[in-house]
């Protein structure tokens, strides 16, 4: 099982004196899929043909998508789509509902969770006509080829915020939407313009998502450091989308994002809100200009990354163990290094329990999950125990404190523990260590469970 087992003697209370065992569970080096983390699909999802070459659609399956070959891709926990405002409500108030309803059932079927961005326009996908049409303003001359609207608009403000409004009526609290990008000004939403508005209006479109996704985890798009600031203080994390750019004369990566990180305030936005990234490019467009693929995700770690959008685009061969290792340390890592707990109990009494954890990774765990014990023989019984791992930083973690032991009949279980999903109660993260039962629990030691006294 891979277990380090040795067995100590231990004052569990005044006067009382037992056997305890002590387990150091072995560590494993695989790349672990689990949930909220990882390496994401974009505009489809697992099993999907990979976009080919260094091109990518920015627009995310209005359809179901045909099947192709099976792709040399990691596997991933979050499809990551967005869609423009003309494809969705063509008409207004004609919201075509089925296109996200789709997407989050085929994530469900494909084992993830959807992420989604909703965005106003972009070079190719102009504002829907009723809108240009319905007396807005305009930011732009007339005969300029893109449509741009003045954000500070009373109109823009309205009706986009329905649209947005609408979404959170129908979409907010549901389990299988991983989070929502605060989409709001100027190409594809991101948050930039050649025509911004005042902070205050932007405030305004800010709201608006806080208001219609109170339950749902939201991520600031990075350009406006005022706004920026702004959504992740209210709760939000954040997200840039040009990770890699090494260009020589300008490049995000040495003259911009640090520096607006530090600017904005968000260097310790991690701690309590996830942070995302996009690839500028494809990393095969990486590897042809040239780029340190090295530097770019070790910087991309030590800005505590949880989530990759490579834009469903195969990974270069002579890069791939560069991407497990960047794999293995982003997000959470959670790897039980000690057990420490009494030989034998008995049923319905208290034992006390010492658990050592280290989150190898570079973030904590964003959702509760809900760390349990299981004693298992031909009767079973699950102790969930009172601890937040959601505060397990990278670092080490410390339980230790007396726990209820079942009233079961007296003979030897096998003491195995989990991180259950609070709504199914089934073990969801996969840990660093060997272990692992097919039920996902991991199989610890041997526990007595004494006769009644």
């Amino acid at each position: 099982m891979g277990l380090q087992r040795s067995i100590a003697v231990l004052s569990l209370a005044p006067l009382a004196w037992c056997q305890t065992v002590v387990i150091h569970p072995q560590r494993i080096e695989d790349v672990l899929v689990n949930p909220g983390m990882g390496i994401q699909t974009f505009q489809r999802f697992n099993g999907d043909p990979l976009n080919e070459g260094v091109r990518w659609s920015e627009e995310g399956p209005v359809a179901e998508i045909p099947p192709g070959d099976a792709p040399d891709f990691p596997r991933s926990t979050i499809s990551y789509c967005r869609w423009f405002w003309e494809t969705l409500e063509p008409s207004k108030g004609d919201v075509r509902w089925p296109i996200l309803d789709r997407a989050l059932d085929a994530a469900s079927r494909h084992g993830q969770t959807l992420a989604i961005r909703l965005m106003p326009y972009d070079q190719h996908h102009p504002l829907p006509e009723w809108y240009r049409k319905s007396g807005a303003r305009r930011a732009n001359k007339e005969g300029e080829p893109i449509w741009e609207p003045d954000f500070s608009d009373p109109l823009y403000v309205q009706h986009w915020g329905d649209l947005v409004r609408a979404a959170g009526k129908r979409y907010d609290g549901n389990p299988r939407l991983e989070s929502v990008d605060i989409s709001s000004v100027g190409y594809w939403g991101e948050g930039w313009s050649n025509f911004m508005p005042a902070f205050e209006h932007q405030k305004k479109l800010i709201d608006i998502w806080f208001e219609a996704f109170p339950s749902t985890p939201l991520l600031m798009n990075f350009d406006e450091p005022e706004a920026l600031h702004y959504g992740t203080a209210k709760g939000a994390g954040w997200r840039f989308d040009c990770l890699g750019d090494m260009r020589p004369n300008w490049a995000h990566m040495l003259d911009f994002y640090p520096l607006q990180i530090v600017r904005a305030g968000i260097g310790d936005v991690w701690q309590r809100a996830h942070v995302s990234f996009e690839t500028c490019g494809v990393p095969e467009s990486w590897r042809r200009q040239g780029w340190d693929a090295k530097y770019i995700l070790n910087e991309a770690l030590r800005w505590h990354v949880s989530s990759l959008n490579v834009k469903s685009s195969a990974i270069p061969v002579e890069w791939k163990p560069l991407f497990d290792d960047f794999q293995k340390r982003m997000g959470y890592r959670f790897e039980l290094r000690r057990l420490e707990y009494p030989a034998e109990v008995h049923p319905a009494s208290d034992g006390m329990i010492r658990m050592w954890w280290v989150n190898t990774g570079v973030a904590p765990v964003y959702r509760p999950y809900t760390l349990a014990l299981r004693f298992r023989a031909a009767t079973e019984s699950i102790v969930e125990l009172p601890v937040d791992i959601r505060k397990w930083l990278p670092g080490d973690a410390l339980f230790e404190e007396p726990v209820a032991v079942p009233d079961l009949p007296a003979g030897k279980y096998r003491l195995e523990t989990a991180l259950l999903d609070r709504r199914t109660h089934k073990p969801a993260i996969a840990l660093g260590i060997a272990g692992r039962r097919p039920d996902g629990w991991y199989d610890l030691g041997e526990i007595t469970i004494a006769p009644k006294r």
